[in-house]
This record gives C-alpha cells, sequence and structure tokens, in this order.
C-alpha cells in the first residue's frame, strides 16, 4: 500500500529524536525547497530540526559566522528521515524554520476528512437503494471532496427525491460556480418532479398548484 504524505506527516511526527548539541526533542518541520548549502534539494519534504535557541550550536554559532565571514548567520541542527546523522544547516536569521513546524492536529483533521470522503463516496453506489441522503449532502458540503464524487452527488439528487436536501444546500456556499448551478438545476429539477416549488416570499417548499402559501400567506401572482 503506497503511503499518501498526511499519513508519512503522522507516523514521522511521531518519531523521537534528539539534538546532539542540547538533547532537546527534534520538530518535525516542512523542508526548504532548496539545501542552503549546495543549492540541491534535500530529497525529503519533511525534516527534523532542533528549534531551541538554547541549543549550543545555535548560539555559539552567530559569532562565529560573524567572525569568519563578516554577517549575521547562524546554524541549526538538522536531521533527515530515515537517517541516523544529521548535519548543521546554516540559518540567517532566529526566526528561520519556526514557521515550519507541521501542524499535527491540522493534520489529523485532514486525514479524518478524507476517510470520511472515501466513505461518502464508497456510498453513492448504494444509498439510492437505501434511501440515503447523508453521504450526498456531505460531498456536496465538503468543499475539499473530489469534483467527480460532488458531480455524481448531485445526479443522484433526483434519484434520491429527497426534499431534505434543499436547505442544506441552499444554505451552503460553493467555491465552484459550474457546480453551484448545477445543483440549483438539479433543486428545480427534483421540485417539479414531485409537483413542489419555493414559496418565493418565505422559501418553504408547496404544492405547484396551491394559490396561498401555508406558510406565511403569500398570495400567488
Amino acid at each position: 500500500m503506497i503511503e499518501d504524505r498526511t499519513e508519512r506527516c503522522l507516523r514521522l511526527a511521531q518519531e523521537e529524536h534528539f539534538c546532539p548539541h542540547c538533547r532537546q526533542r527534534l520538530s518535525c518541520c516542512e523542508a526548504p525547497p532548496f539545501h542552503v548549502g549546495d543549492g540541491l534539494g534535500w530529497g525529503t519534504d519533511i525534516l527534523f530540526i532542533c528549534l531551541n535557541d538554547e541549543c549550543s550550536l545555535y548560539s555559539k554559532s552567530w559569532q562565529e559566522f560573524e567572525d569568519r565571514y563578516g554577517h549575521s548567520a547562524s546554524c541549526r541542527y538538522v536531521l533527515c528521515p530515515g537517517n541516523d546523522k544529521g548535519e548543521s544547516m546554516m540559518v540567517g536569521g532566529k526566526d528561520a524554520f519556526k514557521g515550519s513546524e507541521i501542524n499535527i492536529e491540522e493534520l489529523q483533521q485532514q486525514n479524518r476528512r478524507y476517510a470520511r470522503e472515501k466513505e461518502a463516496t464508497a456510498q453513492l453506489a448504494s444509498c439510492v437503494a437505501e434511501q440515503d441522503l447523508e453521504p450526498v449532502l456531505y460531498l456536496l458540503t465538503d468543499e475539499h471532496a473530489d469534483p467527480l464524487a460532488r458531480k455524481r452527488a448531485c445526479e443522484l439528487l433526483l434519484e434520491l427525491k429527497d426534499l431534505a436536501c434543499i436547505d442544506p444546500l441552499r444554505n451552503h456556499s460553493f467555491r465552484t460556480t459550474d457546480l453551484e448551478q448545477q445543483v440549483n438545476m438539479t433543486i428545480v429539477e427534483l421540485l417539479q418532479s414531485l409537483h413542489r416549488r419555493e414559496c418565493p416570499a418565505c422559501s418553504e417548499i408547496i404544492k405547484s398548484q396551491a394559490k396561498v402559501c401555508k406558510h406565511c400567506g403569500h398570495q400567488a401572482q
């Protein structure tokens, strides 16, 4: 089984590695696009980095760079995943890499969302037979879901014939104009197939032939 990036990040974040200079646990971080030492890639998108400002390597390197090269810089200890020994990486400021720490809670949320998306997509095959609107609504209101799965979910609205879909979809802010138009057209078609319409005054669902809305009393023109 191929491990996706989120699963890999979560797995690596559980590993414990320590800086040999200060013994503080290394932070799991996004790798910079280029190796600052030689311009080559790191060969990984994740690095373990010592972000301890009290680390002896980091604190002493400022003066060494000033004495040797005449400019402000220091070093942080860096370890590539799968390696036993790390190396010193030059940094140009105190905040270098502090914004690159991998947010485990955010990754876990993404992982849960993706798992739910896969589950809902699989349920599309049986949702009509089971009269289960939930996976269809989930996909249509999840802006991160696969576009093809969302399009298929919209098509199934007509087969489900469940008016309970209207309020959640009307109240959802779609980021994709094409999908929003498809949903709106499908709702109109669904209402027509069930001989229903939306009251222009209160938006409640009423019979197509109704002259007066039973919810707000609006009279048809």
